[in-house]
């Protein structure tokens, strides 16, 4: 999916006057709005107009926050940020198990909702753009033949050649345990680049991406644990370079300009 800078943010919020002043916000530093207010819309809209981001709120009349995120799941890949007055930590999980690409807590600063936002458009800018092609400076650095080839800059990933459908979040977690494959990396370390405004957030977070990081490396190779948890410890990277038909070249990782600040050695 390539996001055009054009599209609109998609505003799903049942508080009139908070959808319209997230609205103003977010039109004074650029970016197109539409708001619904109603979640058995959201489906619909998402069809039709293929935003760049939905902020969604939680509690909707109609449908659910977390059904329409499930359901928005099913069909694109467009990063979603939940708005909530739960505090309750099971929640925030479950909206992240859904398939959230972040989360922000009421009450919030407009302001801070536009940051959040900016911060999730330049991960996510490049998303779907091919590979350079060999023979150009970048087709130079990123090998074709690796077997999982990371791209941070374009918020690209590929895994035997396959697009993997990453979110911000997961896209750095991917890349650090990459950066050294067969170490296990700490908790605390993995939460330490996950965003990149160094929020506090609890242990269980990271399990939550981890689950959906795993479901789309084993929607490649259904076969392989590639992320492993280590009980006690964290979880490491185990990719298998010696399956039938990659062929001798096809080796390794590859990964170039991580803003997790791991690359591969």
């Amino acid at each position: 999916m390539t996001l055009s800078d054009t599209a609109p943010i998609l505003i799903v919020e049942d508080e009139p006057k908070l959808a319209a002043l997230l609205a103003e916000y977010l039109r004074v530093a650029g970016m197109p709005c539409r708001i619904l207010s109603d979640g058995r819309d959201v489906l619909p809209a998402v069809r039709a107009m293929q935003p760049r981001l939905v902020l969604l709120d939680l509690m909707l009349p109609g449908m659910d926050g977390l059904e329409v995120c499930r359901a928005v799941r099913e069909i694109s890949d467009v990063p979603v940020v939940m708005l909530t007055a739960r505090a309750a930590e099971t929640d925030r999980l479950l909206g992240l198990e859904l398939g959230a690409d972040d989360y922000i807590c009421k009450p919030f600063s407009p302001r801070e909702v536009v940051a959040r936002v900016k911060a999730i458009l330049r991960r996510v800018r490049g998303a779907g753009i091919a590979p350079s092609p060999q023979g150009s400076a970048a087709g130079a650095n990123v090998a074709p033949a690796r077997a999982l080839v990371i791209d941070a800059v374009r918020h690209h990933a590929r895994l035997d050649g396959h697009e993997l459908p990453l979110t911000p979040v997961e896209l750095r977690l991917l890349a650090t345990l990459a950066s050294h494959p067969d170490k296990t990396f700490p908790r605390a370390h993995l939460l330490d680049r996950m965003y990149d405004d160094h929020r506090v957030v609890a242990d269980r977070t990271v399990d939550s991406h981890i689950k959906n990081l795993r479901r789309k490396l084993q929607a490649i190779r259904p076969d392989e644990e590639i992320v492993r948890s280590i009980y006690g410890v964290g979880y490491r990277l185990e990719l298998r370079t010696d399956r039938p038909g990659m062929g001798a070249a096809r080796h390794g990782v590859a990964a170039i300009d991580n803003p997790a600040g791991a690359m591969p050695e």
